[in-house]
């Protein structure tokens, strides 16, 4: 995977309200297939889908988000 698509995944995750401390331990990997399936959500339900799949990944608590 080129470093550009893992840099334009991160730009997504946060433009949606990805906290920087949590994306720096989300791997490439996980970031890119999370900004995938942002960018298949409508627009509205993008910060809360995002919040979701964060939280369901183990990436942050309820609390946290």
């Amino acid at each position: 995977m080129s470093d550009s698509v893992a840099v334009d995944a991160k730009r997504i995750l946060l433009r949606y309200g990805a906290p920087i401390n949590i994306l720096d331990a989300v791997p490439d990997e996980d970031r890119i297939a999370l900004a995938r399936e942002i960018a298949k959500t409508d627009l509205p339900k993008r910060e809360k889908l995002l919040s979701d799949l964060l939280e369901q990944g183990g990436y942050v608590n309820q609390e946290d988000s």
